[in-house]
């Protein structure tokens, strides 16, 4: 059972979510980094992990009364470090602290002066941690195991507009990236990750004007500047934007050693442009937040030629304030941009896109089968299509490559089968059918094991 109440200084067992419970000390949080709302928080120092986060009081316990069952409870070498480092810290304060522990310490709304320097706040983002596993060192900084309940203690943070349940968007005239029209922010804008949409969008950054400081293991951007590692980028950056392929890339560049999370401090803005599932960019919000940071998942829809022209769609939510910061980045970068209010709603609708174009492209790779298979025009079945109700600038360009015999892929085969398999997910969360969606997705599925 949690206790009643807890003292500043005093050394506790923290439980997030499904995670085991830590050993850690109740410190003073930084002047600059808010307290949740709605229940009583306390923000815990992490022994072995040099790591800290505001935990529920019902997810608190004292460490000496519990020191039994969560040693019998709990395994594994970080565990075991961090509770050699709490018996390291009772010895070397053995007899000051029992002597005065209570009459030195005060509630969480006061101050302490005869705090050790162990339990003041240090922050880590300076270096990067080692031999820590990226994901539980995610643990460390979530708030809870349900993002979609702990997101609603830091909406206030996001500012996140409640009423706006609809769609604003910042609209861009065609290839604006391309006439210089637009004047740049003059925030120094980081980007992570250089692949096939990725250098598209910082080409159209720099031909802007926009001062860009990039990185990724293998490209080289001329007229960005090159950053070390994501924290090094982040700390350097006012805005940074990311763009992996799936929600694993997605964690490992924010929790990971060097990551995102080592960079972030108040103020610094995180802007994902990656697609994948709700929960994953709610956890990455939540992280993001607890450190302070501004965060916004802004997803793009288009492929390698269109990110090339500066035409992609971004669906963005979270902090609106820094969706309006990013203004003159996404017309840079895009033909139109949409705000779809709070964090989770931007990645649930790109997969529902994607769900559509990917089963509207397998149903159209049928039909070419089968007229291929009754003897009938390939050419013809697709000029029917491209001048009858169907016409669209998607099926205008798969047309055009397809006559043309132009084989080299604008979108990736295993994208698309994810953003299927995490739409069906999605539909299945909700206790909604998808059949079209779940059928497509076994062709990809085909298609990937014929490599």
């Amino acid at each position: 059972m949690a206790p009643v109440s807890l003292q500043l200084g005093d050394l506790v067992w923290g439980q997030l979510g499904p995670y085991p419970p830590w050993p850690g000390k109740i410190i003073n949080p930084p002047e600059e980094l808010e307290k949740p709302h709605g229940k009583k928080w306390y923000f815990v120092k992490f022994f072995g992990m040099e790591d800290h986060a505001w935990i529920e009081l019902e997810q608190l316990k004292p460490y000496q009364a519990h020191k039994e069952e969560m040693i019998k409870k709990t395994k594994g070498k970080l565990f075991q470090r961090a509770v050699e480092a709490v018996e390291e810290f009772l010895g070397t304060d053995k007899g000051k602290d029992q002597t005065s522990s209570h009459s030195s310490s005060t509630t969480m709304n006061g101050t302490t002066a005869g705090l050790t320097a162990a339990s003041e706040w240090q922050p880590t983002a300076s270096g990067p941690l080692k031999d820590i596993d990226p994901h539980f060192h995610h643990f460390l900084l979530s708030q809870t195991g349900k993002p979609d309940t702990c997101y609603q203690t830091i909406t206030k943070k996001l500012k996140i507009c409640e009423e706006d349940t609809g769609s604003n968007s910042i609209q861009a005239a065609d290839s604006t990236a391309m006439n210089g029209s637009i004047t740049p922010t003059n925030k120094k804008i980081g980007f992570l990750g250089l692949g096939l949409m990725g250098s598209g969008i910082i080409s159209n950054l720099l031909k802007t004007g926009h001062v860009v400081t990039v990185w990724n293991g293998t490209a080289v951007t001329e007229g960005a500047y090159l950053g070390r590692t994501p924290a090094e980028v982040v700390s350097a950056c006012d805005i940074t934007f990311a763009c992996v392929p799936d929600p694993k890339a997605a964690k490992d560049l924010v929790l990971g050693p060097s990551g995102v999370l080592q960079g972030i401090r108040p103020g610094k803005c995180y802007v994902d442009l990656s697609t994948m599932d709700a929960d994953t960019v709610m956890e990455l919000a939540q992280v993001i937040v607890s450190r302070g940071g501004r965060f916004l998942e802004a997803p793009v829809s288009g492929n390698q030629q269109q990110s090339n022209d500066g035409m992609l769609v971004i669906l963005a939510a979270g902090d609106r304030d820094l969706y309006e910061d990013c203004s003159s980045c996404f017309q840079a970068i895009g033909k139109t941009s949409f705000f779809l209010g709070e964090v989770g709603n931007a990645a649930k609708m790109m997969l529902i896109v994607n769900m559509v174009q990917g089963s509207f492209m397998a149903t159209i790779a049928e039909g070419l089968t089968l007229a291929q298979e009754t003897g009938q025009s390939q050419k013809t079945f697709l000029d029917i299509l491209n001048q009858g109700q169907l016409a669209s600038t998607y099926l205008d360009k798969k047309y055009q490559n397809i006559v043309q015999g132009n084989v080299e892929p604008d979108f990736c085969l295993k994208y698309i089968q994810k953003d299927l398999r995490l739409a069906i997910a999605l539909g299945s969360a909700v206790n909604h059918p998808t059949p079209m969606a779940a059928a497509a997705n076994e062709v990809y599925k085909r298609a990937k094991a014929l490599d």
